[in-house]
This record gives structure tokens, C-alpha cells and sequence, in this order.
């Protein structure tokens, strides 16, 4: 496993992960690791990648018509 060390972290960013990892319950470590992995989850597909893969696993399911559901849910 690899240590990083963060030298001239601004306060307020300190401030606000610290605030963070107390929210979180979690350590200030433990918070920075998850910001970390969250980053580089979001960063590994394109949104556009993940929508289409989304619609292709979505493709065989039947849609309804979302609007001529609302409009016969009014009528009730």
C-alpha cells in the first residue's frame, strides 16, 4: 500500500474535510481515502459511456408512455 503525504492544504479545505469525516463518522484519513476512490470511480467512465451502457442493459424491458400515465392518473 502506497502513503501520500498533502503538504499547504488550504484551512478551509481542511476545515471542510474534516467536518466531513466527523458527518461520515470516519477519520480524517479514512475520509480523504473516500473522496479519493469516489474521484477516481467518477473519473473512470464517462457520464455518456455510463448512460449508454444503462440504455443497452434497459433496452429489452418495456417503457410506458410516462406522460399518458400522468394524464390518466389526473383523470382519477
Amino acid at each position: 500500500m502506497k502513503v501520500i503525504t498533502v503538504r499547504n492544504v488550504p484551512d478551509e479545505v481542511y476545515d471542510a474535510v474534516t467536518s466531513l469525516a466527523r458527518r461520515n463518522r470516519r477519520s480524517l484519513q479514512q475520509q480523504v481515502l473516500a473522496i479519493l476512490e469516489q474521484t477516481q470511480l467518477l473519473s473512470g467512465t464517462s457520464p455518456v459511456k455510463r448512460a449508454a451502457a444503462l440504455r443497452e442493459r434497459l433496452a429489452d424491458r418495456p417503457m410506458g408512455d410516462t406522460v399518458a400515465e400522468v394524464r390518466e392518473e389526473r383523470r382519477r
